[in-house]
């Protein structure tokens, strides 16, 4: 069965993060997930996860200057060290909180951009990456993100990252398959995922086209969360949900698979 983690970058805004790892374990999380640790120490974070006995499932690279807008380095050209720096962060806090799975962000397309240039340092980028992550254990994720949500990112759709990590050629880059996201940019989920399905090393949800719980909105997400378990996916599926109200009174959708609200 499919383990739900909750992303505590989304999930019980209402408290400070830190204590966000007492909460998701509260409700029968036994896994998290989250945007970027980075303003907290990996030994305070490590504990947290211990004490609760939970699971770091996915966290992203450094993306850059978040607050002037950056939204990843791997695409842009002429930020190789600043890639390379960031991958070397984000090792460390892997390491820290014994994860599996990093999230490598394609970074933002700019006015007049050379798009085949930005392909060719995404790639070259990844190929350095896996390289240097090939001994660590680690699954680098690539998550095809909307155009609505995120003006300008680069890597748009599953078919575009399908492709891109057949160029870059190595078993441990998968991607991060973002029914939200999916749904938004491709649709038709349930046969996408099938068809993905070997390539698939993350999987995430949320509802459309608010943001909300998955049980909410335009497409049925419960029924590919469904079909996915029929297909054998026993990996995370992270939270990345905006709650309507609180998190707790949002869950009740989530009880067959052992939260509780």
């Amino acid at each position: 069965m499919l383990r739900l983690a909750a992303n505590l970058s989304w999930l019980y805004q209402d408290i400070p993060f830190m204590e966000r790892f007492a909460a998701a374990a509260g409700h029968g999380f036994t896994a998290v997930e989250f945007l970027f640790p980075y303003e907290f120490p990996a030994a305070d974070i490590a504990a947290a996860l211990k004490r609760h006995r939970l699971t770091q499932a996915l966290f992203n690279l450094p993306p850059g200057d978040w607050g002037k807008g950056e939204r990843g380095l791997a695409a842009l050209p002429g930020r190789e060290a600043d890639f390379a720096a960031a991958l070397d962060t984000a090792r460390h806090y892997a390491q820290a909180l014994e994860c599996r799975r990093i999230h490598v962000m394609s970074g933002l397309i700019a006015t007049g951009a050379d798009l085949s240039l930005m392909r060719r340092t995404y790639i070259d980028n990844l190929k350095r990456a896996a390289d240097r992550t090939a001994k660590d254990g680690l699954t680098l994720c690539l998550e095809p993100i909307n155009r609505r949500d995120i003006p300008g990112y680069f890597l748009n759709t599953a078919s575009e990252a399908a492709a891109i990590i057949a160029e870059v050629g190595a078993p441990h880059v998968k991607i991060q398959f973002d029914l939200y996201h999916c749904q938004v940019t491709e649709g038709d989920l349930a046969r996408r995922a099938e068809a993905l399905l070997p390539l698939i090393g993350h999987v995430q949800v949320a509802g459309n086209p608010d943001r909300n719980e998955p049980d909410i909105g335009e497409a049925n997400h419960l029924y590919v969360l469904d079909a996915l378990d029929k297909m054998g996916w026993d990996g995370d599926v992270g939270l990345e949900y905006r709650p309507r109200t609180t998190t707790a009174a949002g869950l009740g959708w989530a009880r067959k698979y052992g939260i509780s609200a």
